[in-house]
């Protein structure tokens, strides 16, 4: 038998304790009445205050989770560093993916994608505007990639001056070369996330000095040629708030355009593939580095099989005992008081 507490055990029997105590004693006294009293316990006493205590056993039991070892599940490891960079310039959340959706739902789905094509790898969040900014180091909680994802807002319109989309270059390589020397015997990706448009008038920086520390990956573009109107953005948790402004431009809309050509050119850089995303078509993924493990080198997880369902099922058999007693009191109350009024 495995348990596996909700709280900890000793907080259990703290919170238990007291009740317990409560609900012993009321039993002991009715099965065991005192001396002289006229208020002596009866055998149906003696039973509720039974099946509450089995009650309070049963929600015990309930909270400690018991189970039973159920085999073993193989998993498997991507023994990989991917570094995720993300454009969060204004033009993330131009209105052109999958009709009027914005580009940031798609890069939020991509990124959902990559975890789950490289199950157990390290990953780290960069993000860029007007500066770069390291999000989320390597880890391998890729619920936390996910969680950064989802509160990820794109810089606030009022304060735009402007942006490079290689300003995270010298970040990239950074953060590249450390994990090189952290792990070298780990292999590392890139995954480069925007629209390639450059709102500067520099020439944007080069990437190609992470091309040594980098073993795969892919340049991802969003945005169509057409390009896609852009809300006001305020630094709220909401890319852009409903029924909010649109930026404008000489009176008129603002309008954000793909520049794949300084996609292809990061893409070339950093020597990984450059693909145009869109809503209708399903991501295209390199395969993982030489250096993944397979499902046997990665050995497995412990399956447990709960039964805790058991003893909620025990409890709401006895709350039901519960129920149908003070149903019938009930009853047995409104035709005491017909009877009386009648008299």
């Amino acid at each position: 038998m495995i348990f596996q507490p909700v709280l900890n055990v000793a907080l259990l029997v703290l919170l238990f304790a007291p009740v317990a105590f409560v609900v012993i004693w009321m039993l002991v006294r009715a099965v065991r009445p005192q001396a002289g009293s006229a208020d002596a316990g009866t055998g149906a006493s003696a039973a509720i205050w039974g099946v509450r205590l089995l009650m309070l056993l049963a929600c015990f039991m309930m909270l400690l989770r018991p189970g039973i070892p159920g085999g073993t599940t193989e998993t498997l490891a991507t023994d990989t560093d991917i570094l995720i960079v993300v454009d969060t310039t204004a033009s993330i959340v131009a209105e052109d993916w999958d009709g009027e959706g914005q580009r940031l739902d798609g890069v939020r789905a991509d990124v959902q994608a990559i975890v789950d094509e490289y199950p157990g790898a390290r990953f780290a969040l960069i993000s860029f505007d007007a500066a770069p900014e390291l999000r989320l180091p390597l880890t391998t909680d890729a619920t936390a990639l996910i969680s950064s994802l989802e509160v990820l807002r794109p810089e606030v319109t009022a304060q735009s001056q402007g942006s490079s989309i290689g300003i995270a270059s010298a970040m990239v390589e950074e953060t590249l070369a450390a994990a090189a020397e952290s792990a070298p015997d780990r292999s590392r990706m890139v995954f480069y996330l925007g629209d390639g448009e450059q709102t500067v008038s520099t020439e944007p920086e080069s990437f190609s000095a992470s091309a040594e520390f980098t073993d795969g990956g892919a340049v991802l573009g969003y945005g169509t040629n057409e390009g896609g109107p852009m809300k006001v953005t305020s630094g709220s948790f909401a890319a852009s708030e409903e029924g909010g402004e649109y930026i404008e431009y000489q009176g008129e809309p603002a309008r954000s355009v793909i520049d794949e050509a300084n996609l292809q050119t990061i893409a070339d850089d950093l020597g990984v593939p450059y693909q145009l995303r869109s809503a209708d078509t399903a991501i295209e993924l390199p395969e993982a580095p030489t250096t993944t493990t397979n499902y046997t080198e990665s050995g497995s997880v412990g399956n447990v099989i709960d039964l805790y369902w058991i003893f909620a099922l025990v409890m709401v058999l006895l709350l039901g005992v519960e129920v149908a007693r003070a149903t019938i009191l009930i009853a047995q109350m409104r035709g005491l008081a017909t009877r009386g009024g009648d008299a």
